[in-house]
């Protein structure tokens, strides 16, 4: 990094505006010289203004350098790492962050625009930041908001209706002239219309929630007799996450990429691109590594994508952050998708190559400041990577996990940064996304960055609870990663992983349970020992002489072993005493080759539905019972064919993992 910064380096640096630096610059309260006619600032100097500051009366750069905005109070209408990350920008500005309870009796339903507004009232906020998910993107929301003398952080509700409705979005694009992949986004939404735009445009088709993002109820539908249930399945999940349950269509693209591009507009006609973001590994339709600038993109195709973004934007007098989103093929074709009219996910690792604050640039123009910089000074440096750690078994089908965090430790690196909404004793429920948290990685340039985030998840620890760090620490090793050729298709391709081994547990995380559980039954002459039960495995283990420390990194709660195995948090309890049921099933299925079979929930969740009956015959695959969790929609089908003897469940019943859902006689 240079000793010395221009005034818009200087200005991104500490989150203020460049024409605010070069004010400091002129009135002699910034140090600085002029180098062939441009003002160079030490970032000594810089770095001493704000500190002197911050030491003087403990607020905010911002405030005390004679940018107090009129927002001092922010209700962040969120949860989890979003609002931890926007009280962070909060904190730094002087801004009082209201976070409302989200958990427990007294909680406030995101969902409910009237609890909402009300809450932020009692609070005596002056602004309101949406985060991402929730009501982010509802323009009858941003109305309440705004009526009710609240600053909205975030685009005109005539916006979000234009824009982040993807049926209006679709329509819009068109008229400027932006393409879009063939589909439906018509306003008849009986199902007689949504058949025959189905038929006209034909399979393979996507079905996507007209409101919302983040993936949540996107259905493909390869056959169009499996219309109907994708679009209910579609429906009940964009219902239950967006209270919307409106649905369009499109053609769905085989293996493109997924790129987007970050807007910024403030309220007075200035708007510039921050650059595109990659985004194309993806599980279920949801991101799980994003990263800037797109391998794929060249000078050319960013001119495109940028000039088509920032028509989108201007086209509908957009304000604040936003994204377009476009699938990008291999021979340059662009379609436009749709556009987040709100801060998306994946923004640190704009905020990293940039070196915005983009949460301070919202609230900025919130309070009705200019934007205070243009296009040209953005200037991008170096790469950056981020990757999403979900509470979710990706050996079982990216199943939503629950449970709670015991052990936890983030990397502290060169270069690495996590945004992370939990810490030790967090109860991860069923209620919510289970994104845990961002890590993210920067550096010079691509190949760098790739290997601080290879650094970065290999010191990262959580235990209490099944996540997908395993699998985040394989996907960046993997050569489609490491190379830049993803697609949105890749991990259907690749993964599960060919590694047999990778679930068997070592002896030496048996040790460190054995020693930490302690007692066990005592032998003549030889060290005791005690029976474990661990991912359906149980195993005697000799527990430890005194003094000798257990290998790999575990801790006891609760009575049960969380040992890290290669990233994967697993659970080891004293095995249960003998089932004498359990035993008789295994004998007859041993001696007769089948009997009956339970079928259990994979997850904890809720009974959407029950396909079967008792006296049904099924085969392998059929579904069985639907379970939502973290309102995502899972089926759960038979393992073989058979009869259903018993079903332990109905529609609106709480199961618990492992729980008895149906019992199938062979």
């Amino acid at each position: 990094m240079p000793d010395e910064l221009s005034p818009s380096e200087a200005a991104r640096r500490i989150g203020a505006t460049t024409r605010s630096v070069q004010r400091w610059i002129a009135s002699g309260s910034l140090p600085a010289r002029r180098v062939g006619g441009r003002w160079r600032v030490a970032i000594g100097a810089i770095d001493a203004l704000t500190s002197a500051a911050t030491t003087t009366s403990g607020s905010a750069t911002g405030e005390l350098l004679g940018e107090k905005s009129s927002i001092r109070s922010l209700f962040i209408a969120n949860r989890g790492e979003i609002a931890v990350r926007i009280s962070r920008t909060c904190a730094r500005l002087g801004v009082e962050a209201v976070v409302p309870v989200t958990d427990g009796p007294n909680a406030l339903d995101l969902l409910s625009i009237g609890a909402v507004v009300d809450a932020a009232r009692a609070a005596g906020a002056d602004a309101l930041h949406p985060g991402f998910g929730f009501l982010a993107e509802s323009a009858p929301f941003a109305e309440a908001v705004i009526a009710a003398g609240i600053r909205w952080v975030g685009p005109p509700p005539a916006a979000i209706r234009a824009m982040g409705d993807k049926a209006a979005a679709r329509r819009r694009a068109r008229e400027l002239g932006v393409p879009t992949l063939p589909g439906y986004d018509g306003v008849d939404q009986s199902d007689e219309a949504i058949a025959a735009a189905a038929a006209e445009i034909g399979p393979p088709l996507l079905v996507k929630p007209s409101a919302g993002g983040g993936g949540k109820g996107m259905r493909i539908v390869g056959d169009l007799a499996q219309l109907g249930e994708a679009v209910a399945g579609a429906r009940r999940e964009a219902r239950a996450a967006f209270g919307d349950d409106r649905i369009i269509l499109e053609r769905y693209l085989e293996g493109p990429r997924h790129v987007e591009v970050q807007l910024m507009f403030d309220s007075h006609g200035s708007g510039v691109h921050l650059g595109e973001r990659d985004c194309s590994i993806q599980r279920r339709h949801q991101k799980v590594l994003e990263e800037t600038p797109s391998p794929a993109v060249d000078p050319a195709t960013r001119k495109q994508l940028t000039e088509a973004a920032l028509a989108l934007g201007r086209g509908v007098g957009y304000v604040s952050a936003g994204t377009c989103e476009f699938l990008l093929a291999d021979d340059g074709t662009l379609a436009f998708l749709e556009m987040n009219t709100r801060l998306q996910v994946e923004h640190p690792v704009t905020e990293a190559v940039t070196g915005r604050d983009l949460v301070a640039d919202q609230l900025r123009i919130a309070a009705g400041e200019s934007l205070g910089f243009g296009q040209s000074d953005v200037q991008p440096n170096g790469h950056a990577i981020e990757v999403r750690l979900y509470a979710e078994d990706a050996d079982e089908g990216f199943l939503p996990a629950t449970g709670r965090i015991e052990a936890l430790r983030w990397p502290v690196g060169e270069g690495s940064r996590v945004d992370a909404g939990v810490e030790v004793g967090t109860e991860i429920g069923g209620r919510f996304d289970p994104m845990l948290a961002k890590i993210v990685a920067h550096g010079p340039d691509r190949p760098t960055a790739l290997a601080r985030l290879i650094e970065a998840l290999d010191e990262t620890l959580v235990l209490g609870l099944t996540t997908n760090l395993r699998f985040l620490r394989w996907l960046v090793r993997r050569p489609e990663v490491v190379d830049g050729e993803a697609r949105i298709d890749t991990l259907d391709r690749v993964w599960p992983d060919d590694q047999a081994d990778h679930r068997e547990i070592p002896d030496e995380a048996w040790q460190a349970a054995a020693r930490l559980l302690g007692g066990g039954a005592w032998r003549l002459n030889a060290l005791p020992t005690i029976r474990m039960a661990a991912d359906g495995v149980e195993r005697d283990v000799r527990v430890g002489p005194a003094g000798v420390a257990p290998g790999g990194e575990a801790v006891l709660a609760g009575g049960v072993v969380h040992v890290d195995v290669r990233g994967r948090s697993v659970a080891i309890r004293p095995a249960p005493p003998p089932d004498v049921d359990r035993a008789a099933r295994a004998a007859a299925a041993h001696a007769h080759g089948g009997g009956p079979a339970d079928v259990v929930a994979p997850m904890p969740g809720s009974v959407l539905a029950v396909h079967v009956a008792v006296g049904d015959t099924v085969a392998a695959g059929d579904p069985i019972v639907t379970l939502e969790a973290m309102k995502m929609e899972h089926i759960v089908a038979a393992s073989g064919p058979g009869q259903v003897t018993e079903l332990a469940v109905r529609p609106g019943n709480q199961v618990t993992r492992g729980g008895t859902l149906a019992t199938i006689e062979a």
